[in-house]
């Protein structure tokens, strides 16, 4: 197990912050999962929720291109 990205872990997920959330996608376009984030189960659902949102309104791609 390969956890990345928790120290560099934000205290609230914004979904109107692209970038940050670009982090936590791989290269499929799937969200990360919480063995290699290694966030706790309710930041991890707070991801996966801003990333939703995110995805709705056009600021994130729902598919991978090419």
């Amino acid at each position: 197990m390969m956890k990345r990205f928790k120290k560099d872990a934000p205290a609230y997920f914004d979904y109107k912050d692209p970038k940050t959330l670009l982090r936590y996608i791989n290269a499929y376009g799937q969200v990360e999962p919480a063995s290699k984030t290694g966030l706790p189960a309710k930041q991890q659902r707070q991801l996966a929720t801003a990333i939703k949102r995110a995805r709705h309104l056009a600021l994130l791609p729902f598919v991978v291109q090419g």
